[in-house]
């Protein structure tokens, strides 16, 4: 199934991976209200779906993922309206990292301020060599608002976080990489190959057990391991009485694929 907004484009293929794609290259993809809006909607499509096992997130043109919110619609925003707007887009990148599926950001471009905050809530994080990476709000003296002050440090470290949002600096993608910011830099001709790549291997494996999986290391990450071994072994029994699992032992017994169906 294919479906276009103005501004966000879904294709939900057959081998259970839906590309969605932001879709405004004239203005470098940044987060309109309307783009917001129209991504929710994508979204709350996406999460209720059993047929869609893994989500790869990308930008439309060579010139960015995403640029982070649009400014020049901010400029005549009121303070109340723009404190409104920060709020939306957290909402929204919340909600990312909230889809039960696995996410891939595949970044063509720039991805700058919201736009990094948005790949930082995906579980993977593919770049084009091409791309420039960066929490930049302090040179606007604003701070990231949207979950990069929390989301950064917990994959890189409090101190390199810090010293990436204080001084505002832009990376480039085998930067990024080093860092552990992006899991692979590639050519951007190479990129979606990649990313699709990666997402067709998750996408034949128990789409109970992705989703378990992604529960287990969200919520574990965050609290004590004594804790985090708790909530794994919720995820592992949540699984038990599934028909995936019973394919799953038959397919090895039987020396062949198995044919998962998500229940």
């Amino acid at each position: 199934m294919n479906k276009t907004t103005t501004t966000v484009a879904m294709d939900k293929r057959s081998d259970g991976i839906a590309v969605v794609t932001l879709n405004r290259p004239d203005a470098a993809n940044a987060l309109s209200v309307k783009m917001l809006h129209d991504f929710k909607a994508v979204m709350a499509s996406l999460k209720t779906d059993s047929n869609v096992r893994v989500i790869i997130l990308t930008g439309a043109g060579e010139k960015a993922f995403c640029a982070g919110a649009d400014l020049k619609e901010r400029r005549s925003m009121s303070d109340a309206e723009a404190k409104q707007t920060v709020r939306l887009i957290g909402a929204t990148i919340n909600e990312v990292e909230e889809l039960p599926q696995p996410v891939i950001a595949a970044l063509n471009g720039v991805a700058f301020g919201g736009g990094l905050e948005l790949a930082l809530a995906c579980d993977l994080r593919i770049g084009a060599l091409e791309a420039k990476l960066g929490l930049t709000e302090t040179s606007l003296a604003i701070i990231p608002g949207a979950g990069g002050t929390q989301r950064l440090p917990r994959l890189i470290g409090a101190g390199k976080a810090k010293e990436l949002i204080y001084t505002a600096k832009r990376l480039n993608a085998e930067e990024a990489a080093s860092m552990g910011i992006l899991e692979y830099a590639v050519p951007r001709d190479q990129l979606l190959e990649r990313a699709l790549e990666i997402a067709g291997q998750m996408a034949k494996n128990g789409p109970l057990a992705l989703i378990q999986a992604k529960k287990a290391i969200n919520k574990g990450i965050e609290v004590d391991l004594a804790t985090g071994l708790q909530i794994e072994q919720l995820a592992y029994d949540a699984l038990i009485p599934s028909r995936d699992r019973i394919e799953g032992l038959n397919a090895f017994a039987e020396k062949r694929p198995p044919n998962y169906t998500g229940q």
